[in-house]
This record gives structure tokens, sequence and C-alpha cells, in this order.
């Protein structure tokens, strides 16, 4: 069955999106045309694995940016939130609110989860790699955080020399 267009697939373009942003900004996919597109959704600020998360994207920022990549990440907290998870871990990227879940929904990230026997929704760990042209290129779901970010950097060095 093939997806639907309000959803994101690989190798197809990936739906116009916006949504708020740290520093009084609003994000919109469309302004990043012409350069890589990195986003990574996590569940909450402040936690264990989302803090390693995002310091490993943090610490990686410069090659990046070198690959002519910007990183997003994003989550349902709050712009209030990502700002102070931002200032607090020197994040050199913007941190997007999707409190709606709709970006969530659109890259089907926003899942029920299961911990000690309880369901709940929830932000399943995932990372996104859009091309200079829009196209969704890889996509990493389930993430585990260690290696993570290495990973991404290298899909983005072979995707650049094909």
């Amino acid at each position: 069955m093939p997806k639907s267009s309000k959803t994101a697939s690989v190798d197809r373009k990936i739906p116009a999106f916006s949504l708020p942003a740290t520093g009084g900004k609003k994000f919109k996919s469309s302004e990043v045309a012409g350069k890589n597109l990195v986003i990574y959704f996590y569940p909450r600020d402040n936690t264990p694995g989302c803090t390693k998360e995002g310091e490993a994207f943090r610490d990686l920022f410069p090659a990046f940016r070198k690959a002519n990549t910007v990183i997003i990440g994003v989550s349902p907290d709050s712009v209030d939130s990502h700002e102070k998870f931002k200032s607090k871990m020197k994040f050199p990227f913007d941190l997007l609110a999707d409190e709606e879940h709709s970006v969530c929904d659109l890259f089907e990230v926003y899942k029920e989860k299961s911990m000690y026997g309880r369901k709940y929704m929830g932000v399943e760990r995932s990372t996104f790699l859009i091309d200079s042209a829009g196209v969704l290129r890889r996509e990493w779901r389930k993430v585990k955080v260690p290696g993570h970010a290495e990973q991404v950097l290298a899909a983005i060095a072979e995707l650049e020399s094909t």
C-alpha cells in the first residue's frame, strides 16, 4: 500500500512543514533548500538518552556544517523547555516544539510505547536525512544513541559522494 503524500517516505520529497523554534524563530523546511537537513526526533528535554544524543550532534556540529547540513532536534516539549535545554547543553542548533505532534505524525514517529507494562503515546527516537533537494534519503528508527551521530555523518558523506 503506497504511503500517503502527507507522510514522509524514503526517496520522495518531504512535505513542507514549519514549527516554532528556539531563539524566537519559526523553522520552515522550505528555508533550508540547497542544504542537507538532519531532523532528529527525541522524547523529552533533559532526559539521559536525549541529552546524550543532543551532545553527540553538538560535538560533531562543525563536521555537519562543513558537509552543508542543518541539524534540528524535534520533541513535543514547549519552546520554553527547549530554550532552557539548548542553553544548558550549549547546542549550536535549534530545537523545534511539536506540541501538537504534527511533524511527528508526518514522519510517523509518535507511537504507542510501553514501559514497565504501561502503554502510552510518545516519540520513538528517530532520525531522518533529507538531501539538498528536499528528498528524504535515509531514516533511522528506534535509534540507539551511542555512535548514532557518527552514522548520520557517514551517511551524509556517502550521499555527497554519489
